[in-house]
């Protein structure tokens, strides 16, 4: 029996006999119009479609539907209105599977096809893709989400014969496209993201009540729970590099066996396995056999292979963190890439620790600085408003404006009074920092404005930058940092890139405007800049930026040296 060729289309005049020598070999059917050529595709097998006419490739070029449409890595399938399977192509066969009572391909035919997928959810951006490409001739996009981790993307296009006065749309036609590796990896990133932002969470209340050992406990416990349950790691050594000595001190360890948790280990490439390289070198390093691996030493208890990242804050190498498996080949370059952004997750939150839990240096400091940090918000908040309400009664309410003025004065005296208290009472030459380096004299009593809509972030600056002698003030967004300027002097302002009613170049150029000479520091999370706010800034003059999160010496040398800037600027301005 000869095998079926389908001819479909007009054919050119270089086209015209073709059908009819292909009789000799082949029968060939010759649908009326689309939708019986469709049909025929449905209900009959064809070898082949040969398509004519002056769209169509050249006469010859045979379709193989029963081939290359099912070297199509997407699902192809075929709709009517009632939105019942037509056809498909294999790949359909595929996604499908076990999402259908019956597994048999056939019965895929005539299949409802949000039934060929059991019940999945729709998720948009369009909730009704096929009453839409039905409705509005136009192609329409949605997401399928079928179980916790399948995801299929939808391609709807319908297909149309002529009426006698319109286009009526006969047939969809679908691409349904396996996207779950994209979504899972974009969901897995975002928790990344949000797991940093939870290791990095306390409260200046629970610094203040917990002790060291126990924000440090607090600290592992997040990081081995995201490990386990986000990242699905179960074995965790984290180590962390003494910059004096380059000792790997053990932070965290489960899983491993007792004597490689206690093993000595330095920072160094040769003798101290995979950990003492990746410590010395800052280079990942992805062991995919123990057992023929030069670098290797027995860590976890059975492991075949391991992953070691490490925890860089500001290109500064903190330390190790380091995974491993009974299985041989467990990791991949996803893996890789998900530790070492967890990694630097980590590392921001150690950092930030060690900031937070610097010791007092005397009691009568410990005291002064809790005060100061218990009346920081409030005042500021008095600042704000008050600065607020003095701008519109100016010029209306003279008694107003001057009681304001007086609030303004005494709440500024409040903190003034604060310091020199704690000046008076501080052992000599008291200094601060994290490293035990000596106070920055050059800051003593600087004016320094910061401006984030982050309440952590405008804490830790009445606390780090209030240490070394600056007079803190805060502003929550871009018009009271305005307002606040034009009220008050300041040697630095420091501006977050992203104001909740501005961004940080309107700031920036607004505050030049107000006071031209006035020094002023962008700050930015990791370098995000959607709004090209220091491109722009740089433009006009900006010298400094801040990388949040920072180091406490990079945020005092940029302050230092801004104020410097702002020394010479008012002595230039004086001598002429």
């Amino acid at each position: 029996m000869a095998s079926k060729i389908l001819v479909y289309g007009d054919a050119t005049s270089e086209s015209a006999g073709f059908p009819e020598r292909l009789r000799e070999q082949y029968d060939v059917v010759v649908p009326a119009n689309l939708e019986d050529g469709l049909l025929n595709l449905q209900n009959d097998n064809f070898a082949g479609v040969l398509l004519l006419g002056e769209e169509s490739t050249a006469p010859g070029s045979l379709l193989h539907a029963s081939g290359i449409l099912d070297q199509i890595p997407d699902g192809l399938v075929l709709l009517d209105q009632d939105l019942n399977v037509l056809w498909c192509n294999s790949r359909v066969n595929e996604l499908s599977a076990g999402c259908r009572a019956n597994e048999d391909p056939t019965e895929i035919l005539g299949c409802n096809f949000y039934t060929m997928f059991g019940t999945p959810e729709i998720l948009g951006p369009d909730f009704c893709p096929f009453n839409t490409a039905m409705a509005a001739g136009e192609a329409a996009k949605s997401v399928l989400r079928i179980g916790e981790k399948s995801y299929f993307e939808l391609h709807v296009k319908p297909v149309f014969r002529d009426g006698a006065d319109e286009m009526i749309p006969v047939f969809l036609v679908v691409i349904v496209r396996d996207v779950s590796a994209e979504v899972l990896q974009k969901q897995k990133l975002n928790a990344i993201y949000h797991a940093g932002l939870e290791l990095g969470d306390l409260s200046p209340q629970e610094i203040l009540e917990m002790s060291v050992q126990k924000r440090i406990e607090l600290l592992k416990q997040k990081i081995l729970h995201y490990t386990q349950d986000l990242l699905q790691f179960e074995t965790v050594e984290i180590r962390l590099v003494d910059k004096n000595t380059k000792q790997l001190e053990p932070l965290l360890a489960v899983g491993m066996e007792p004597d490689a948790a206690d093993r000595d280990l330095v920072a160094s490439p040769q003798d101290n396995g995979v950990t003492g390289f990746v410590a010395a070198t800052g280079k990942s390093y992805l062991c995919e056999d123990t057992e023929s691996d030069p670098l290797y030493l027995p860590g976890a208890p059975g492991a075949r292979s391991s992953l070691t990242v490490p925890l860089i804050l500001h290109d500064e190498i903190q330390g190790t963190f380091n995974v491993e498996s009974p299985n041989t080949g467990a990791f991949d370059e996803n893996d890789l890439q998900f530790l070492e952004l967890f990694s630097r997750e980590v590392a921001a939150a150690l950092n930030t620790l060690e900031l937070l839990v610097a010791e007092k240096l005397t009691t009568a400091t410990e005291n002064t600085e809790m005060i100061l940090r218990e009346v920081a918000n409030p005042v500021d908040e008095i600042l704000n408003d008050a600065t607020w309400v003095l701008e519109r009664y100016i010029g209306h309410e003279p008694n107003v404006s001057e009681r304001l003025s007086r609030i303004l004065k005494h709440t500024r005296d409040i903190k003034q009074l604060i310091h020199k208290v704690g000046d008076s009472i501080a052992p000599e030459g008291r200094s601060y920092s994290v490293s035990g380096r000596d106070q920055r004299p050059k800051l003593k009593s600087k004016r320094v404005l910061v401006t984030d809509s982050d309440d952590a972030v405008r804490q830790a600056a009445h606390e780090l930058l209030g240490r070394v002698g600056c007079d803190v003030e805060t502003a929550h967004n871009g018009e009271e940092a305005l307002l606040m300027c034009r009220r008050f002097d300041y040697d630095v302002v420091i501006v977050d890139i992203r104001l909740p009613d501005m961004n940080g170049y309107e700031c920036f150029h607004q505050l030049k405007e107000i006071h031209p000479d006035l020094q002023v520091i962008l700050m930015t999370g990791f370098g995000y800049d959607p709004s090209h706010s220091i491109v722009k800034a740089r433009k006009e003059g900006l010298k400094a930026v801040l990388y949040k999160p920072f180091r406490l010496d990079q945020l005092l040398t940029e302050v230092e040296t801004a104020v410097c800037a702002s020394s010479d600027v008012t002595q230039e301005s004086a001598s002429q």
